[in-house]
């Protein structure tokens, strides 16, 4: 989004495997201890202003930008927060929960992987029925709801799927990937993401997805 509106900005690294989420100045930013989250120095009022939930994140950018990413006009508006909301309510819980059990469960559940990679399917259904009516998600621009869209969708191999079984998804997906300003947003920090496949152990297990993650919620 930064680069598709060709804004100036730093970015801060937070490693959630060694439990930077988790500490107090980010947490002044982030109160639910998840990435992404920004730091605007020149907020609404002049002053600097923190944002979390990246939905919420692309809706402020937008308008700050007063980009077309998210029109004005009431009926496209509403058509791309609905898409955006579609990532936020169905597809992030669901596939996230799909990558869970599929790639890092320490132990092998079929009634979670067939249930989740079901809802997986059913999603993308849902995706490849609306871009074989619009180019985009929320019509023949592209906006803030693709842009929350894609990532997910980069992941689609954890999810039990292939594109070729959905051809719109994969015309759009391809369209997406190209264009330069994603191009260039999937550069930043590239080098540090780790591909290994390797399922995370012992302190950062704990902090991706077991005991650490609930201490820091308790009261101080």
């Amino acid at each position: 989004m930064l680069e598709e509106l060709e804004m100036p900005y730093k970015v801060m690294p937070v490693h959630i495997g060694k439990g930077d989420q988790f500490a107090e100045s980010f947490l002044t930013i982030s109160p639910n201890n998840k990435i992404p989250a920004i730091v605007d120095e020149e907020g609404p009022s002049g002053i600097p202003y923190a944002i979390f939930e990246s939905g919420a994140i692309l809706m402020y950018l937008a308008d700050k930008a007063k980009s077309s990413l998210l029109p004005s006009d009431p009926e496209k508006y509403y058509s791309v927060l609905q898409w955006l909301m579609f990532q936020m309510g169905s597809m992030g819980p669901m596939l996230g929960q799909a990558h869970h059990f599929r790639k890092y469960a320490p132990e092998q559940l079929p009634y979670a992987i067939d249930r989740y990679t079901k809802e997986a399917s059913r999603l993308y259904g849902v995706m490849n029925r609306r871009l074989g009516q619009a180019k985009y998600f929320a019509g023949e621009e592209y906006s803030i709801a693709d842009i929350a869209i894609y990532p997910w969708l980069r992941a689609y191999k954890w999810q039990g799927q292939d594109l070729n079984d959905w051809p719109n998804i994969q015309r759009w997906y391809s369209d997406v990937r190209v264009r330069p300003a994603v191009q260039r947003g999937l550069a930043v920090l590239a080098e540090k993401v780790d591909r290994s496949g390797t399922k995370p152990t012992g302190e950062r297990w704990e902090n991706l997805f077991g005991s650490g993650q609930f201490s820091s919620t308790k009261e101080k």
